[in-house]
């Protein structure tokens, strides 16, 4: 790519992260199967990463209102792939972690994404998904910052 100006950058950006954005959630989609809606998939994921953590975590890590969470939830733990559990320091908050067959179904789930983003994935060399990972992890930090310094 030649040297482009900031708002050339910036339409580019838009255009291509709306383009990824897009495939990705279909591809979401494709995975969750008739099972799980893209949210209560997301939601595995990151239950799965935290180990265990608040529906209010989620809320903030997603965006989402708590009561959006609470409805995901609630269809999580009643397909019992997510459990509640009091947390003994603090009895008035309840802890979500994923129940044995909520970690089999997250990793199966996994291993789908991965067989699916391996084709494209694969056409870029070891160093060009480095640095791709790296520089997307900046901009993800930079844009957290405007947006901490907005409020």
């Amino acid at each position: 790519m030649t040297n482009i100006d900031i708002r050339q950058f910036a339409s580019a950006y838009v255009d291509i992260n709306t383009s990824l954005n897009r495939k990705f959630i279909q591809l979401l989609r494709d995975v969750a199967g008739n099972l799980l809606t893209t949210e209560q998939l997301v939601t595995l994921f990151f239950i799965k990463s935290t180990e265990s953590c608040t529906s209010s975590q989620i809320a903030k890590e997603f965006g989402l209102k708590k009561s959006s969470v609470t409805s995901i939830i609630n269809r999580l733990h009643e397909k019992k792939l997510v459990q509640r559990i009091t947390n003994e320091q603090d009895r008035r908050t309840i802890l979500l972690t994923l129940t044995d067959e909520g970690l089999s179904k997250s990793t199966e789930k996994e291993e789908q994404i991965l067989r699916l983003l391996t084709p494209a994935v694969s056409n870029f060399s070891e160093a060009e998904r480095s640095n791709l990972l790296e520089n997307l992890t900046k901009l993800d930090r930079l844009l957290g910052d405007i947006i901490k310094d907005q409020k």
